[in-house]
């Protein structure tokens, strides 16, 4: 489903966006800047700190990412690493099992280094946490 928007959004000559494709693919209702997801996600869906498939990985806005960034877990590959599925972090592309591994020091995924090619980690980039599918009951 996710894919298919992405689609008809370039056949329209749209933009791909994190935080739409995110939604999409998680199922996570929340809307605006993906650096107010971590924030607007309080009371209404379980936050944590444990990568979870499915799950959103809620990246902080930095000088370079103003806007913050969202991407969704879809496998885990060892406490410390995670394959996610996301948009726009190569502009206007969707980028597929993509991994991101966690170098905090205290092992809370707060901060990470996302692969920018297959096996080349980049910068690093803090997150608050993950965002769970289910809402808080």
């Amino acid at each position: 489903m996710a894919l298919q928007e992405v689609s008809k959004k370039r056949a329209r000559g749209q933009r791909v966006w994190c935080v739409p494709y995110a939604r999409n693919l998680s199922g996570i209702e929340i809307r605006g800047n993906a650096k107010d997801w971590w924030g607007k996600a309080h009371n209404i869906f379980q936050r944590g700190n444990e990568p979870v498939v499915g799950a959103v990985m809620s990246f902080r806005a930095t000088r370079g990412m103003p806007l913050g960034h969202v991407a969704v877990v879809s496998s885990i590959v060892t406490d410390r690493e995670v394959i996610v599925n996301h948009a726009n972090w190569h502009r206007n592309k969707v980028s597929l099992k993509m991994g991101v591994k966690d170098i905090s020091k205290n092992n809370d995924w707060t901060l990470v280094r996302v692969e920018s090619q297959p096996g080349q980690y980049g910068s690093l980039y803090p997150v608050n946490g993950f965002i769970y599918p289910k809402a808080v009951e």
